[in-house]
Parts: C-alpha cells; structure tokens; sequence
C-alpha cells in the first residue's frame, strides 16, 4: 500500500467535493449510474406473504448486526416495502449519522428493507462490489451527511442523493479497484478482529478483578457467611445482602415525543441528551454527548445531575454509568432517584456483569426492567469498606483501562484508516491497477468471513433511538 501512486494524468471532474478524476474517467449523477429501489411491494400483496425484514437499526458499516425478522405483509410496518435482491448495496436515508451501508451478496431472494434505505441496482456496466465500496466510502457517506436535513434525525431526500456524481471508470478497472480492495479489506479486518480479542480479554481480567472484591472485600482472612445468592457465593460475615429496590426505586427514563420534532433540541441547552451511542462511547463516566435537549425537551424527559448513575436496559444492556455533566435519559435506561450511597461501589457491583447472570447474557440478548434490576441481591458492606474498595478497583484496574482505551482508539484508526483508503481507490485519487494485478488468484485474504468471524465484526448500532419502548421492558 505504501507504493501506491497518484494516476498520472488527472482532469478537473467539475464536481467540487471529487475534485480531480484520472483522465479516462467518468463522472454520472448516480440515479443514472444505477437503478434506485427498482422493485416494491406492491399494496396488491396477498397478506400472507412472507419474507425477510431489514429495518434501520439491523445494518452497520458493511454488515449486518441483526439478523432479518421474517414477517407477513398482512402484519409487516408499513415501511416494509423495499425488495432487495443479490448484489444490491442498501444505503441508510434516516439516522445517516449510523452511515448504515450494507452489500447484499448471498441472500435468498425474499429480503425486504425498510423505506429507510434506498436500495442501489447495478446496471450492466458496473460491477456490484464496485457500487458497495462507493457507498462505503467517506467521500460518499460524508456527503450523505452533509446533505441531510434534521436535527434529531438527519434524513436525506432520495431525489438529492440520486443527483450525487460518481467517478466510474470502465468495468476492467472495476474490477482491479474490487480485487485491492477486497484484499485490503480483509487485511484490515483481521488486525481489528485481533485487537477486539484483546480487548474482550482485557475487560474479563477486569471484571474477575471487581468480582472478588465486592464479594469477598479486601481482607482474604475475613469469615464469611452464605449469601443465599449464586452470584455471591460465601460473603463476608458483617455484610449485608440487600436487594436494589431497598436502596432506592428504580425508574425508567423518559423521551420527548415524537423525538423526531426539532422543538426539542437545542445546541446551547442546559441538558445533555443521552443516547445508547453515547453510553457505548464512554467507559465509567458520562462526560459528553452529541446533543442538547431544548427546555421543552428535557422538560419532557428524566433530568439527572452530575454524580447519578444510570444503567443502560437497551443497546449496551447491563452498562452502568456516571454522569459527570447535567443530562437527560430516555426509557432506554434506569435510573436510581432516591440513591444516597456510594455511586462508585454500586456501579462497580455492576460493571462486573455477574449480577445480571440469569438474566441473560450481557449485551443486547439481555433483558432487564425495573423489576429485573430491582431484584438483584448485592453484598454491603459498611460504607467506608465500600469506599476503600472502591480506592483499591481504582488503582487495580487501572491498566486495564488504559490498555482497553487505547486499543479501542487503535481501532478506531485502522476503521478511519479503512475509509479513507476506500475513498482515495473509489474516487480515483491512488492507481491500485499494477497492486491488484500482482495479488494471487487464490489469496487466503480475498476468501470470505465465515458467521463467526464476521459477527465478531460488527458495528454496534444504537438499538434504541428514545422513540420506542426496548425490547422486553415492562410497559
């Protein structure tokens, strides 16, 4: 990669965000470069007619991180409309702050996306991983994002993003751009699947780390006594063992709706607006967002001040956070509003994923409702022992911590890495003719992932938006 060259003759494209394009380049507004959501459901169609569902928040970069629902037509949304066959690129029009981008290839054909897509069709003079890798590329998602309007959530109009022009050289050159870049792709892919392996063991040292010392305390010559609970085991002698709900009610937040109207935002707002995004960002502490709640809105939603702790139920499910700044919390979350303890103890009880072990498993597959949360059975202690393992976790799990810091923004550089380089091939910035010619035919890296080592990844994607109720919570 490093040996890539600029073409050597280049033109001005007449388009300012492509710029200059290799000469013997093309450049055409992509509804005439391809065919845009070409087939729908017709409302003709037999109610019993099944198929397979994509919906916004099932595709991430490249990927898919849910798998379709298979739904009748007769009980389908009304925005299940979209046919989406082999070889088609989907491309997020809401929420495009996700740059929800997906290649189909493989599929059976009776796949259906959500109107939130526009479904791409290549035509007869372009490859179709060709077209995927356009719509991956950042030159193009940012200029989806650019282009949208919104605030809540930015969409773009289908007649706008239909006028976009594309550089297309010829299908021969097409297909040298797809041979490096699958290969590139690959290579990428394999270092971050590495570096989230890392990672994954990095946080399981942690966790076995504050599971002994908010079971076991900090003293190994301490007499303990049977908790009564799985997770717990044998706990120190003058423990209490205290479920949740006896420390405080557990509540749910609450969203401005329909949370889609710009009335209830507002960029020099008092509160913060919390999304799933925002927690998955952050490791303990809560210390930005990406938006501001107007006085209508946080009016309509749970206010929390700085030192609350709040635990996700959707999305990242079983995260704890602190918040360190004024924010508000959609029903996505619980919240503890008459906690007076130590915040910092109860968040680590938490963070160590035991507590929620019949529950689920951690991540999305989990389900906790204000019942579920209330229910847990803790050990506590008196409160300057909390305190002083509360010090000691600090201290113990420090270098976790920054290791795990640190490999996630080594991911996110190998991502942007990614990106940048898709965009400079697409847009014909870097000739990858004379690299792609030299690759093997039969290279272990253009071979695809397998389910596990595609699943492993994925993207996380915010799975609840605040205009829904999350899956499995009590009403």
């Amino acid at each position: 990669m490093i040996e890539l060259k600029p073409y050597p003759t280049m033109k001005d494209s007449g388009v300012p965000w492509l710029g200059d394009v290799p000469e013997h380049w093309g450049t055409r507004p992509l509804k005439r470069w391809v065919r845009m959501n070409a087939e729908v459901l017709p409302e003709t169609t037999a109610p019993d007619h099944q198929f397979r569902y994509l919906d916004i928040g099932s595709v991430g970069t490249g990927v898919l991180t849910q798998k379709p629902q298979r739904l009748r037509f007769g009980t389908a949304p009304s925005r299940a409309r979209r046919v989406v066959r082999n070889g088609d690129t989907i491309v997020s029009t809401v929420r495009t702050y996700l740059k929800a981008v997906y290649f189909v290839e493989g599929e059976a054909d009776d796949l259906v996306c959500s109107t939130g897509f526009a479904v791409l069709s290549p035509d007869r003079d372009t490859l179709p991983k060709f077209l995927s890798y356009v719509a991956q590329s950042s030159s193009f998602t940012d200029r989806v994002t650019a282009d949208s309007v919104g605030i809540a959530y930015p969409a773009i109009a289908e007649t706008r993003l239909g006028s976009f022009h594309i550089a297309v050289p010829h299908l021969p050159e097409q297909a040298a751009i797809v041979r490096f870049l699958d290969h590139a792709d690959r290579r990428i892919r394999r270092y971050i699947r590495a570096k989230q392996k890392l990672i994954k063991l990095l946080e399981e040292q942690k966790q076995a780390i504050i599971h002994s010392a908010v079971t076991r305390g900090l003293d190994p010559s301490v007499r303990l006594k049977p908790s009564g609970v799985e997770w717990l085991g044998d706990v120190p002698e003058h423990w209490e063992v205290r479920r949740v709900k006896s420390l405080s009610l557990v509540k749910r937040g609450a969203s401005p709706r329909p949370i889609a109207d710009p009335k209830y935002f507002d960029e020099a707002g008092e509160y913060a607006w919390v999304r799933i995004a925002d927690v998955s960002a952050s490791s303990r502490y809560l210390e930005k967002t990406t938006q501001r709640l107007s006085s209508l809105g946080d009016s309509l939603s749970v206010r929390l001040e700085p030192g609350a702790l709040f635990l996700s139920i959707a999305g990242s499910v079983g995260k704890p956070m602190i918040s360190k700044i004024k924010c508000c919390i959609h029903d996505g979350f619980v919240y503890f509003p008459q906690f007076r303890g130590n915040a910092e103890f109860l968040c680590r009880i938490f963070s160590c994923g035991a507590p929620f072990g019949r529950l689920g498993k951690l991540g999305t597959q989990l389900n906790l409702n204000t019942d579920t949360v209330g229910g847990i059975c803790v050990g506590w202690p008196p409160p300057g022992e909390q305190a002083a393992i509360v010090a000691y976790l600090d201290e113990a799990t420090a270098s976790s911590e920054r290791a795990i810091v640190s490999t996630g923004r080594e991911i996110d550089l190998l991502g942007e890495y990614r990106t940048r380089l898709i965009a400079d091939v697409v847009t014909g910035k870097l000739d990858v003719r004379e690299a792609a010619a030299r690759l093997p035919h039969e290279a272990e890296d253009l071979k695809p992932l397998d389910d596990t080592e595609a699943e492993s990844e994925t993207e996380e994607v915010d799975a609840d938006d605040g205009d829904g109720e999350p899956e499995d919570a009590e009403a």
